[in-house]
């Protein structure tokens, strides 16, 4: 059994999988299924013999993967990494001509994919021919892997190359349409190398985030791919199954993102939080509060920290990390704030007691990696947004934020329309293109405003011709049958205007509106719930959705209330 990092240092995924190929430890756990390490790697190789077979010479070599977690996408980034693909990981939560611009925008020449999620198209083409869409579940597929059984490894130039793209993961950018991040073999290989949280091959890391996303593979799978861990892997998130997953797999680490531990929380406390194998556990987002009540119930504290998916930020919380605080880069990082239209930083937040910024003109900016240029390998097919990124050797990642007189970073919202709602990012246009389909709307603006636990929530500016007339439960049975309307899409809170603001060049002024958020005006509605129901927002509600903001320790994100508003209670 290969247990131990060969001399020869890895320099490739390949050279990663590699190692693990006589490897009888416990490599994958899925919903009672043990596959060791070797029968990973070797279910790998067999993937990749069927892309390289599907295969065109002179077309991209992109591989779209729409799956919800499922060893198949772990087979299938392993089988790319054999056979020199690219691994496109497409968004389940895009809908319609938004998920087949995905696909098409990519360049993928082959779909490997379920009958059950093909629904996502609502009837629009994937644009993908027949006989390269793989759906995993057919005796068809099962056929198509068994040519392949015990094929030895596939020998190809391009997966031997670390700069060859293994991964394209959709981000969010200001024009609207997703970017696609680039990820080679090399820096999958870097990270796995990094031995994150000190991690090794006894621990066993469980993953429920979707895979489409860069969290599961580089804060969950990359560790015990290099050390020989188990990673077990769940379908999907699901607060009700944590603890249950945890017992069966005899967890000692968990990754997550957003508002993860919130919903974790949110289920009945159990006499099982404490008696599990966890012993650490590190994700992003989560608020003060949710941690400290993550290590009152389970006893161990989430490790927190900032990480741009391009990779050219990184801040982590340490023990002396003030509360609300993003934390400090790590040794020879140089992170800093900076006016991105000077390139100068800028200077110290002043603080009151509540911690709410009161220089706020001149202390929020760009969070940025002075050095960190090299680090970003860029997007795929669009210099534009790369230029956005990249001012010299400095990496500007399109967050705002400030630092305090310690040097501490804390995060203040994010540039152009960027949305992240429950660690799902996407931008304001394609659901503005929604809204505004609603008959008697004549604008729509789509905007972020903060959640009070943690990320966005969306809202909108509707501009109608009278305000009045707006009918909210009209409006929310109109959302429910939107094909492309994505899960994460439906705003939080909608004001109702006759005119939406402007700026003097007559640009919708969405910092206006972003900074008044849900106090903006008097007609505002908002979804108390999960469920697509809007009620009119009155004192009462503004109220505990402030008490909620003061519990979770981001008071200081709150709108202050303009003179003149009077916020109407219901009637």
């Amino acid at each position: 059994m290969n247990t131990d990092i060969e001399t020869t240092k890895p320099q490739t995924t390949r050279d990663l999988l590699d190692l693990r190929a006589d490897d009888d430890r416990p490599g994958l756990l899925f919903e009672g299924r043990i596959w060791t390490w070797s029968e990973v790697v070797a279910e790998c190789k067999i993937r990749a013999h069927l892309m390289l077979s599907l295969h065109e010479e002179g077309k991209a070599f992109h591989v779209g993967v729409m799956l919800e977690n499922d060893p198949e996408y772990i087979f299938a980034i392993g089988g790319a990494a054999y056979a020199g693909a690219t691994v496109v990981g497409i968004n389940l939560t895009r809908r319609g001509e938004e998920l087949a611009r995905d696909i098409k925008y990519t360049d993928c020449e082959i779909l490997i994919t379920s009958t059950e999620l093909e629904t996502c198209f609502n009837g629009v083409q994937s644009g993908i021919p027949e006989s390269k869409t793989l759906h995993i579940e057919t005796p068809q597929y099962a056929a198509e892997l068994a040519k392949y059984a015990n094929a030895p490894r596939p020998d190809t130039e391009a997966a031997g190359d670390p700069e060859t793209i293994l991964l394209l993961l959709f981000t969010s950018g200001s024009t609207g349409d997703p970017k696609a991040v680039i990820c080679t073999t090399g820096r999958l290989c870097r990270t796995a190398e990094y031995r994150h949280m000190g991690l090794g091959g006894n621990d066993v890391s469980y993953n429920s985030m979707p895979l489409f996303h860069g969290n599961g593979i580089f804060a969950c799978w990359a560790n015990p791919l290099y050390t020989g861990g188990a990673f077990a892997l769940a379908r999907k998130f699901s607060a009700s199954g944590f603890v249950p997953d945890l017992m069966r797999y005899k967890v000692t680490y968990f990754n997550y993102v957003g508002r993860s531990l919130s919903y974790i929380l949110a289920q009945p406390e159990k006499s099982k939080e404490n008696r599990t194998n966890l012993e650490s556990c590190f994700g992003t987002e989560a608020s003060d509060f949710d941690m400290t009540e993550f290590h009152r119930r389970f006893g161990v504290w989430p490790t927190e920290n900032y990480g741009a998916s391009e990779g050219g930020l990184t801040l982590s919380r340490t023990a002396e990390t003030p509360k609300g605080s993003l934390g400090l880069p790590p040794a020879g990082m140089e992170a800093a704030v900076i006016n991105p239209q000077t390139m100068e930083q800028c200077p110290p937040a002043v603080l009151s007691d509540s911690g709410r910024i009161l220089n706020a003109a001149e202390a929020i900016g760009e969070l940025v990696n002075l050095t960190g240029a090299p680090l970003f390998e860029g997007y795929y097919k669009n210099p534009e947004a790369i230029a956005e990124r990249i001012r010299g050797n400095a990496f500007l990642t399109g967050d705002l934020g400030y630092r305090d007189k310690d040097g501490f970073f804390y995060f203040a919202g994010r540039t152009s329309d960027k949305l992240r709602v429950d660690s799902e990012n996407f931008s304001a246009a394609p659901v503005e293109r929604v809204l505004a389909r609603y008959p008697g709307v004549t604008l729509a603006a789509v905007y972020p405003v903060p959640d009070p636990r943690t990320g966005d929530q969306v809202m909108a500016t509707l501009q109608v011709q009278s305000p009045e007339d707006f009918d909210p439960v009209a409006f929310a049975a109109f959302l429910e049958v939107q094909p492309d309307l994505g899960t994460k899409w439906a705003p939080r809170f909608l004001s109702i205007v006759t005119d939406v603001p402007v700026t003097a060049t007559q640009k919708i002024n969405k910092p206006s509106m972003r900074k008044d958020a849900w106090l903006v005006n008097e007609t505002v509605y908002h979804r108390p719930g999960r469920e697509i129901r809007f009620e009119r927002l009155d004192e009462r509600a503004v109220d505990a959705l402030e008490a909620l903001f003061e519990e979770n320790g981001r008071a200081h994100l709150l709108p202050l209330r303009p003179a003149g508003i009077n916020i109407k209670e219901t009637v």
